[in-house]
């Protein structure tokens, strides 16, 4: 492969190409990315470096590399000859496959474990990553036409163009930060804070395909920048919840933060409980939350998971942002829930019952099927019935009312017969607090039906009165 790109390369390359101040050949042909422009097809030149042997089968034979590369621009088609200009059509369209093929070679070389490789080659790759990757990322389609932004679900991400060649440079980085033969204390000179900084803002693009596993790569493997990337996430989960509730990164984000969070110890940092409720509990909050739901419950529990002294905060933090016109986003807290109540004790519990039962009870009695189901589906995790059962005494006078009315008055026969099961449930837990509980509901409703009549009477007595001085002039309705 390097004898073909000797071939191409017969003009002598100028001193003042350098690769130390523009990066200049690390773009992409063609991508639009800093370093291609529009003479960035290139031809490294070789033959002249110091010390190579043209006759030689090895193009490089020595290990120490000079201090410039000689690179060698195209030329642009109207600075060339017509009779030149079919040769150079197929040279330019060469320059990607080359490109492609020698960062095989590069991903291959590193993975393979073939030797460390020098402090100077880590620093040139380093530029290189740097130039192709970090970009400026497009805007989205709302913020230039000025039309209201559409809901992130049925938006089309944009995907990069220059994805194939964007593939092969991220895994090149991948396979150099989990490569063993990396040394950290050497890596970190060049992956530094404004690299991950520049990294974490990849997370705004759109395409799904950017390689966004390699932050946490860098997360454990330096921990130099660990500070720095949980605090940049924060700020990202801020600006999203307070200003702009549009990113396209927060469920890869979250999903990282599932990873971290699962290793972190106990006693557990006052910084990580902040994070939980001024950030975690907050992202409930926007419209969106069903794009990223499922990776935001996953750490919601494993906090819980990791303290259970965390349940009411987080059990309360629902509540507080709990839906009230969003069946979907309804049900998908109730999933959430049970996954908390799970992992919740009693102590926890019983500090949350009443405001807790009091939107179960809510839910229970919603006209949308898929709440009241998933609201009933709870009393089929055994850790929840253990629950309630130790606490029946509160919670059975908070939502048996609520029940009762599925059974008279819920359209959905489904709902009918789960209901059902769950009074059955109660009836066989503590038969007397049922049958008080029953008898309460009954002389509820006959104090409501007395209200009813009496209200109805009085309206027949003002009707009457004022018919009798109204005589015609009285329009009934």
């Amino acid at each position: 492969m390097f004898k073909k790109i000797i071939k191409g390369g017969h003009k002598k390359h100028s001193k003042s190409d350098s690769i130390d101040g523009s990066f200049h050949g690390y773009g992409l042909p063609g991508s639009g990315h800093p370093g291609s422009g529009s003479n960035s097809s290139v031809v490294v030149n070789y033959a002249s470096w110091p010390g190579h042997n043209a006759k030689s089968s090895n193009p490089c034979p020595r290990t120490t590399l000079p201090p410039m590369f000689a690179v060698e621009p195209l030329p642009l088609f109207k600075d060339v000859a017509v009779s030149d200009r079919q040769n150079l059509f197929l040279r330019k369209l060469r320059e990607k496959e080359i490109k492609r093929q020698t960062l095989l070679e590069l991903v291959d070389f590193i993975q393979s474990g073939s030797g460390k490789i020098t402090e100077r080659c880590q620093e040139e790759m380093i530029k290189m990553v740097v130039v192709n990757i970090f970009r400026c990322l497009p805007p989205a389609s709302h913020e230039n036409t000025g039309q209201e932004a559409k809901d992130p679900e049925d938006e089309e991400p944009y995907l990069e163009p220059s994805w194939p060649h964007l593939q092969l440079v991220y895994e090149l980085l991948l396979r150099y930060i989990v490569s063993s033969d990396t040394d950290t204390k050497v890596a970190k000179k060049h992956i530094d804070h404004t690299f991950v900084s520049k990294l974490i803002d990849l997370f705004g693009s759109e395409d799904p395909r950017e390689i966004k596993m390699i932050l946490h790569r860098i997360y454990g493997k330096f921990m130099v920048h660990r500070p720095l990337i949980r605090k940049a996430i924060n700020n990202i989960f801020y600006r999203f919840i307070y200003e702009t509730q549009r990113h396209s990164g927060i469920g890869e984000l979250l999903e990282i933060l599932g990873s971290i969070i699962h290793g972190f110890t106990l006693p557990m940092k006052e910084e990580h409980k902040l994070f939980l409720v001024r950030a975690l509990i907050p992202l409930h909050k926007p419209k969106a939350v069903s794009v990223y739901h499922q990776q935001l419950s996953y750490c919601v529990v494993q906090f819980v998971e990791k303290d259970y002294k965390l349940a009411d905060k987080v059990i309360r933090g629902l509540l507080k942002y709990w839906p009230m016109i969003n069946c979907q986003k309804e049900v998908l807290f109730l999933g959430e829930l049970e996954e908390v109540l799970e992992a919740t004790q009693t102590a926890e519990f019983q500090r949350c019952i009443v405001p807790l039962f009091r939107q179960i009870a809510r839910c229970l009695n919603s006209a949308h099927f898929q709440v009241s189901e998933r609201a009933l589906f709870l009393w089929n995790n055994e850790h929840i019935v253990g629950l309630v059962a130790h606490n029946r005494q509160v919670i059975l006078p908070i939502i048996f009312e609520a029940l009762e009315r599925n059974i008279q008055h819920h359209w959905n026969e489904a709902i009918h017969g789960l209901t059902a099961n769950v009074l059955k449930m109660f009836l066989e837990m503590d038969a007397e607090l049922f049958d008080e509980c029953e008898t309460r509901f009954e002389e509820k409703k006959a104090k409501a039906r007395d209200v009813e009549e009496q209200r109805e009477m009085i309206w027949e007595k003002l009707a009457d009165a004022a018919a009798e001085r109204g005589g015609d002039h009285m329009v009934t309705v």
